[in-house]
């Protein structure tokens, strides 16, 4: 397949074509196959993620004046989604008034990648002074969790999460870019953190584990998101390529074999699995998502790309002919977003408030960028 092409003509130009909010600057996702706005409501995670999908697209596959023109709509929208304390909400208005705000900061960190890589595309000083005060705010609060309002009572649940560990280390890859000084530091810790925190077992990567780092046996405990797994793979071997670190990339595609195992099931990655084989409790369990077979796609890409061992390029091709013949809408671009188990689709939207342009693609860059040799240009997200 030819890759770029598919970026450029079937996912880029259907978000162009359909969710650019021309009128009020930023971006709408609740879209149909059609390309029919369903939900004017915006998501703020994407008004990040699509300010760096269009300003890595600029920068690293293709300087079409409309990936900068869209990206640069998305920027001049962002102030809408920011609270007076620097905290971003979650949705909002199609003019850009507050409806949620959550105690995740995952809002934050995505606009922070999107501010700098849009940095990077125009030079605009200000754009980097706001990705840093995003990741300045995000960082805090990673760092002290007292300061926001706890999922749980960490009197009585007292574990933690590789979710923000995780994205906490892509996004410190993308701003070290422009400061080695201040965000390398943060990339190793962050890297440290997965792989000694205790989430690494001998067999699995799992989502929470104790302050102290054990396994604790409960639901939230078992949990495996082999979707997770393998997009930190991949984001550890891009670090240990960049700091020309053997055993992290060794451990990473160690990750990438289990995590093949646990949830590769009718020939694409589920959801959720336990840890233990005991029943998961999120009820879409066993549903295909498209975001994990993006991460799996990179992580296997990547793995061959290290080892050029055959049996990463044979899960990578059985992986997209699965993904392309499942996922891709046959009219007017994009994926579908959401299979059953058995492989038949579950809902014919092409993106909603979660699902927007950027796992897509940034795995379709990284195709791209690793065909032509330059996959590290793209950092690791």
């Amino acid at each position: 397949m030819d890759y770029r092409n598919y970026l450029i003509n079937d996912v880029l130009k259907f978000w162009l074509s359909h969710a650019i909010d021309n009128q009020n600057g930023g971006i709408f996702t609740c879209i149909d196959e059609k390309g029919n706005i369903y939900g004017e409501d915006k998501s703020v995670w994407f008004q990040g993620r699509a300010l760096w999908t269009f300003s890595k697209a600029y920068n690293a596959i293709d300087n079409n004046p409309q990936y900068l023109a869209a990206a640069e709509k998305i920027y001049h929208f962002l102030p809408k989604c920011t609270d007076t304390d620097n905290r971003m909400f979650f949705t909002v208005t199609k003019e850009g008034r507050q409806l949620q705000k959550r105690r995740y900061y995952f809002s934050e960190t995505f606009a922070a990648i999107g501010c700098a890589e849009y940095y990077i595309a125009t030079g605009q000083k200000e754009a980097w002074e706001k990705a840093e005060i995003y990741f300045d705010t995000a960082y805090t609060l990673f760092k002290n969790p007292s300061l926001s309002t706890p999922k749980l009572n960490p009197k009585n649940a007292p574990y933690k999460a590789l979710s923000p560990v995780m994205i906490m280390l892509a996004i410190s890859q993308v701003l070290r870019k422009v400061n080695y000084e201040k965000y390398n530091p943060v990339a190793v810790e962050m890297t440290n953190e997965i792989l000694n925190g205790g989430y690494l077992q001998e067999d699995a990567l799992l989502e929470n584990v104790t302050t102290d780092g054990k396994f604790f046996d409960s639901p939230a405990g078992r949990i495996i998101n082999p979707g997770h797994s393998l997009e930190a793979a991949w984001f550890l071997i891009a670090e240990g390529l960049f700091q020309k670190d053997e055993s992290i990339i060794e451990k990473a595609l160690h990750i990438i074999d289990f995590s093949m195992k646990r949830g590769l099931v009718n020939g694409g990655i589920i959801a959720f699995t336990d840890y233990c084989g005991k029943p998961p409790v999120a009820l879409e369990w066993d549903m295909l998502l498209w975001w994990p077979q993006c991460e799996a796609i990179i992580a296997n890409r990547l793995a061959y790309m290290v080892t050029v061992n055959e049996k990463y390029l044979q899960s990578l091709n059985a992986l997209l002919d699965f993904a392309f013949s499942h996922f891709a809408g046959p009219e007017n671009g994009e994926w579908y977003g959401y299979l059953h188990y058995d492989g038949t689709v579950a809902n014919r939207l092409k993106g909603n408030i979660f699902k927007g342009p950027f796992h897509l693609p940034r795995m379709l860059m990284w195709l791209i960028l690793s065909e032509e040799n330059k996959a590290l240009s793209i950092a690791a997200i």
